[in-house]
């Protein structure tokens, strides 16, 4: 089993994260920040990784630093668990549908970190969580996991459904590029 675990502590946040990427979608997550623990479950869920994640952050600040740091432990874990990458795909990519709007998402674990962001958002915030902050949380994971990932909504018009089919895009991609291939199990790719 490929698994991974960070412990993350500055000024500002306590982060431990805990990842099976062989697991079965099972999660245990807690940020303090209810909209972003449901995408986050559902990224466990459709990535079909094992997750426990625990953030305590200055959320009385703001709930910058809580999601950026996130990203960036939950990215750490995962190059833990990949280890020297061997056998894996590389690459991911997937559609998703969610009601009225459609997503894309396409990843590739390069050793190069590269965001790409077309999302269009209507509102300031979705729950307590403004919505600049998505943008925050993939970018902390790619750099970090040193990942290109681009990530589109193509249309949609709610704002929930648009995040929600983009953490689910993410999460299905991620985990196309991050199962062995085995008939390539001994290379690097």
């Amino acid at each position: 089993m490929r698994k991974g675990k960070v412990e993350r502590n500055t000024k500002e946040t306590k982060i431990f994260c805990e990842i099976n990427i062989d697991g079965s979608g099972t999660s245990n997550i807690s940020t303090g920040i209810g909209f972003f623990d449901h995408m986050l479950e559902l990224f466990v869920h459709h990535s079909m990784i094992d997750m426990n994640l625990n953030t305590e952050g200055d959320v009385k600040v703001d709930l910058h630093h809580s999601v950026e740091d996130t990203g960036y432990a939950i990215a750490m874990a995962t190059l833990n668990a990949l280890g020297d990458k061997k056998g894996i795909n590389r690459y991911g990519f997937f559609y998703l549908p969610m009601d009225e709007c459609l997503s894309r998402c396409v990843i590739d674990f390069s050793g190069r970190p590269e965001l790409v962001w077309k999302v269009n958002l209507g509102l300031k915030k979705i729950g307590e969580m403004d919505t600049e902050l998505f943008v925050e949380f993939f970018k902390a994971f790619s750099n970090e996991s040193k990942c290109n990932l681009h990530i589109e909504n193509l249309y949609g018009q709610n704002n929930h459904h648009i995040i929600e089919s983009c953490f689910k895009a993410f999460a299905k991609s991620y985990r196309i590029a991050v199962e062995v291939d085995y008939r390539r199990k001994n290379q690097i790719p």
